[in-house]
């Protein structure tokens, strides 16, 4: 999970600093964060998925599917 957020922020070229800051803590805290020296709250890793518009689940590394809700095959009925 720690990677995955890392990889994200990397991605977009930001820095721990902006995340920080959007994320409402200090740069050591989300530094830890991502070195997986202290748990990710829940609220945070939410705003995490919707910053990044992916779901938790692939930050918690359950998918490997970075859409948060990616097309079913199958029609449910309703």
């Amino acid at each position: 999970m720690y990677r995955r957020i890392r990889d994200l922020r990397e991605d977009r070229d930001l820095r721990q600093k902006d995340m920080a800051e959007y994320l409402r803590c200090t740069q050591v805290s989300y530094s830890h964060y991502e070195l997986g020296k202290r748990d990710i709250p829940t609220d945070v890793l939410i705003r995490l998925a919707d910053f990044y518009g992916t779901s938790t689940d692939y930050l918690l590394g359950r998918t490997d599917v970075k859409q948060p809700y990616p097309e079913s095959r199958y029609l449910v009925d309703g």
